[in-house]
């Protein structure tokens, strides 16, 4: 993230839709409790318990789609939550989520060591739980009435993941991350 991705931010903490399917704390922070201040940018980048991406599209795209980000880091015990919204409507169920779900837990594994990831889905949004499941979490429980979207509360489905089933997903997919010869940093293998 950097700080000319605030105005995406801005726009998307406006968005009733994203509001209902998410219920991001880090989008309300923003909106709410940074009363959407350029200092949130500072404030996301010095926190060590979590990691903020944005997403970027592939070709055609000029604004990026959505973030993902790993909160409420436990290092010791070696698990987070995993959160990924796609905000641009254009950009649904085209596998930006997933892929980006998918790469930053092998971050988590690789350069954090997390043995698990979990995460909480409105149980109305189905779409979020089929990315989920497609990148090897499991369903672990429920939180009724855990989740209020402004007119009632509603259940929380849990996910959780393994390290060894992040990894069995890592020999099962290949990452798609699709350059040409003029795209990257212009260099050859050596």
């Amino acid at each position: 993230m950097t700080p000319e991705d605030l105005p995406h931010l801005s726009a998307w903490v406006d968005d009733p839709f994203l509001q209902r399917m998410v219920g991001s704390e880090f989008l309300q922070a923003y909106r709410h409790v940074w009363d959407k201040s350029p200092a949130f940018f500072e404030a996301v980048l010095s926190d060590p318990t979590q990691v903020v991406l944005i997403i970027e599209a592939y070709r055609g795209w000029t604004t990026p789609v959505g973030v993902v980000r790993l909160f409420n880091i436990h290092l010791l015990e070696g698990y987070a939550f995993l959160e990924t919204i796609v905000a641009d409507v254009r950009a649904m169920k085209r596998g930006f989520g997933i892929e980006a779900g998918k790469l930053v837990s092998y971050y988590g594994v690789d350069v954090l060591g997390l043995r698990r990831i979990e995460a909480k889905v409105y149980e109305y949004n189905v779409l979020s739980m089929n990315s989920l499941r497609r990148n090897g979490f499991r369903q672990e429980g429920v939180l009724r009435q855990a989740g209020f979207d402004g007119e009632r509360y509603w259940d929380l489905v849990i996910f959780g993941i393994l390290k060894d089933e992040i990894e069995a997903v890592r020999r099962r997919d290949k990452v798609y991350l699709p350059l040409d010869p003029s795209e990257g940093n212009g260099r050859e293998p050596t």
